[in-house]
C-alpha cells in the first residue's frame, strides 16, 4: 500500500490507532497548536485520525507503528535503512530517530505496518520508505 499525504488515493485501506494515541493525538490537533505548523500537513493528520479504526492497545494488529513504536524503515530510492521512533512534539530529537508524529513523515507512518511502502513530500521531491520491522510501543517499553 502507498499513498502520497497531499494526494490520497481512493480507497485506501483504514490504519489502526490505539485509542490513546487518539485521544491525544486529537487534543493536540485541537489544543490551539495548529498555528505553529503546516495547517495543510495538519489537515492531513487530522484527515488520517478521521479514516483510522481506534482500537485498544491491546487489540493493535502485530507490526503496526504507534506512538512509541520503532519502525526500521528502507529509502526504496537510495536504499538507507535507519530507524524510526514515533513521538510526540515535545520528545523530538531527530538526530536520534525521534520523529514527531506531526512531522510529515511521522504522519505518513501512524498506523502502517511491517510490509507497508509509505510515500510523503519533502521539499526535493516524492520520497518513499518500506517499513521493514515494527519493534511496538509494549516492546519498547519491556527492553528499557
Amino acid at each position: 500500500m502507498s499513498f502520497s499525504p497531499l494526494h490520497l488515493p481512493a480507497g485506501r485501506p483504514a490504519i489502526f490507532v490505539a485509542e490513546g494515541d487518539a485521544r491525544r493525538l486529537s487534543f493536540l490537533l485541537d489544543g490551539g497548536r495548529e498555528g505553529a505548523h503546516d495547517l495543510a500537513h495538519l489537515r492531513e493528520l487530522r484527515a488520517e485520525l478521521e479514516r483510522a479504526i481506534i482500537v485498544s492497545p491491546d487489540d493493535i494488529p502485530p507490526g503496526v507503528i504507534t506512538m512509541y513504536s520503532v519502525a526500521t524503515v528502507v529509502d526504496v530510492t537510495a536504499g538507507d535503512r535507519r530507524e524510526i521512533t514515533l513521538v510526540y512534539p515535545h520528545e523530538t530529537q531527530p538526530a536520534e530517530g525521534r520523529i514527531s508524529v506531526l512531522a510529515p513523515l511521522g504522519t505518513a507512518l501512524l498506523g502502517y505496518r511491517e510490509g507497508d511502502e509509505v510515500e510523503w513530500l519533502m521539499p526535493g521531491g516524492i520520497r518513499r520508505l518500506r517499513i521493514e520491522k515494527v519493534r511496538s510501543s509494549h516492546e519498547t517499553a519491556v527492553r528499557h
